[in-house]
């Protein structure tokens, strides 16, 4: 008699997806994480959290082998219904597996991407989860987990080492931006519920919001040159660690010491 394989660690989530939802999730990992990938013998990425069709994962192939083209990419769901629709997918380099935040592959990935996945769970619950998914990852492997909305216009995530948390990326369709306070609605499990007065969240924000309108003047030359004096005036207090090539795409980056929640 074989033992019973053990329960996936987790919970079922909507599974709402879309095509080319997570495309400026994937354009920053594929600059920043696109060495790291090119460097392994044998990299692999997992998609943990697919949802109920297999988009994102084949987008997330696509993506990673334009910067590193030995990446194999494992889709990873909890749902064993959307396991099997996800089969007729699979090709070279890509596979779906069943399984949860135990990540069960024989391999330590190199990259694994969590997006939308812990919306559904406890502010408190957070910490182990990325704990238990930064166990798993291999040396110099990266942890990439966010939000973003049904169409992938406003994205936020918090990229993790072995380690723990180092950084926070806001990115955003720069045309449909009000101001940069609208991307609150897109915050991570971790800070969502932090972004009231005398969190750093908040703070970030409220800041983002003022150099946004002492850059209202650049408004006549586009959203993008707006954006980019405001991300600059933002340095003078908040740690950014990208560069205006990144600020340029609609992304910001700041270090995850500077947005941590208090307590």
């Amino acid at each position: 008699m074989t033992a019973r394989a053990a329960r996936p660690v987790g919970t079922v989530t909507r599974g709402t997806t879309n095509p080319n939802r997570l495309r400026r999730m994937d354009r920053w990992i594929a600059a920043v994480h696109g060495a790291a990938l090119r460097r392994a013998d044998d990299p692999v990425a997992v998609d943990l959290g697919y949802g109920a069709a297999p988009w994102t994962a084949v987008e997330l192939l696509t993506r990673l082998r334009a910067a590193a083209p030995r990446t194999r990419v494992v889709g990873i769901e909890i749902d064993p219904a959307r396991v099997a629709a996800a089969r007729p997918y699979e090709r070279e380099g890509l596979v779906f597996r069943h399984g949860g935040f135990e990540v069960p592959v024989p391999e330590r990935p190199l990259l694994i991407r969590a997006a939308n996945v812990l919306r559904q769970y406890d502010e408190t619950e957070v910490a182990a989860v990325w704990r238990q998914l930064c166990a798993r990852l291999a040396p110099g492997g990266l942890l990439v987990e966010g939000t973003c909305d049904e169409i992938g216009r406003r994205h936020v995530w918090v990229a993790l080492g072995p380690e723990g948390p180092r950084t926070v990326t806001f990115a955003t369709r720069l045309g449909s931006l009000d101001r940069p306070s609208d991307l609150a609605e897109r915050l991570p499990k971790a800070l969502i519920h932090r972004n009231v007065p005398g969190e750093p969240v908040h703070a970030f924000l409220r800041d983002f919001d003022r150099a946004w309108a002492a850059a209202a003047p650049y408004a006549s030359y586009g959203a993008r040159q707006r954006w980019l004096r405001a991300v600059r005036d933002l340095t003078a207090g908040w740690p950014v660690t990208d560069s205006p090539a990144r600020w340029r795409q609609g992304e910001v980056t700041v270090a995850w010491a500077a947005l941590a929640p208090r307590n």
